[in-house]
């Protein structure tokens, strides 16, 4: 039988500063606890009070960089990634231009609104970029992986955030969002997509923010959405809470008037 495990005072050090108890089991509560508290102060000093968010891959790599990658390899495997990844590219383009275009309308429009994505690579990458080329604030949530996620370069150091756990990092996304893009991606934007969806569905939380589901060819491949509401699943109407978008010109006057007619 292994030995317990023993988690020892150190010497000198109040508890919250000693890494080993932070560490543990018993250290958990206040670990959630920070990773609450430490957004709220960081949003209310940068005057954050409304954000768009964006979610997609991290796999995502834009057109360009795909083409220079393949004229450079040579093992086949990379070659046929980067293949599969070319037919979801422009999606990188798409999400740095409507983060554009949504922080212009922003800064001539509205205060304390902010980008915010997962915090890296790929189309989270390509939001913030869009946001930091127009000048609006450019938030993270980042989140401690084994692999694909690390910080993209177009975050504001002062809204560049860190988490251990996934439930606190989805109430940060939802806590402020005024507007909600989910572009391709795969199981974990699947998972923030239908999480966000069924909290306005079930009427828990921001029921009149606009979503828009970018590129319906790809989204109506992944998901049988009218079968959903022909077997009684949803509801026909819950197809409602949500539009597809296939342009950033479309998705972009979606949204504005959505939240324009909110501010009226």
């Amino acid at each position: 039988m292994a030995a317990k495990k023993m988690i020892h005072p150190a010497p000198g050090k109040m508890a919250y500063l000693n890494e080993e108890f932070m560490e543990s089991d018993a250290g958990r509560p206040l670990r959630i606890l920070s990773e609450f508290f430490e957004p709220a102060l960081v949003f209310k000093q940068e005057d954050i009070s409304n954000t768009i968010v964006f979610f997609g891959s991290a796999r995502t790599l834009p057109p360009d960089e795909i083409k220079k990658r393949r004229k450079a390899c040579k093992d086949k495997k990379e070659l046929a990634r980067l293949a599969r990844l070319e037919k979801v590219a422009e999606s990188y383009n798409a999400a740095r231009e409507l983060g554009a275009r949504l922080g212009k309308w922003a800064n001539k429009k509205h205060s304390g609104y902010a980008m915010m994505t997962g915090g890296g690579p790929g189309i989270m990458e390509a939001g913030n970029r869009g946001a930091t080329d127009v000048g609006m604030p450019s938030i993270g949530l980042n989140i401690k992986l084994p692999f694909e996620q690390h910080c993209n370069p177009y975050l504001d150091d002062a809204l560049n955030l860190q988490f251990r756990y996934f439930f606190i990092r989805k109430f940060w996304f939802l806590k402020k969002a005024r507007a909600l893009v989910v572009f391709p991606g795969g199981f974990g934007t699947l998972d923030e997509m239908f999480e966000m969806l069924t909290l306005i569905q079930t009427n828990k939380y921001a029921q009149k923010m606009p979503v828009v589901v970018f590129d319906s060819a790809f989204w109506k491949n992944v998901v049988n959405w009218e079968y959903l509401a022909e077997t009684g699943m949803i509801n026909k109407e819950d197809l409602k809470l949500f539009r597809f978008c296939d342009t950033v010109d479309e998705a972009y006057d979606f949204i504005t008037s959505e939240l324009d007619k909110q501010s009226d």
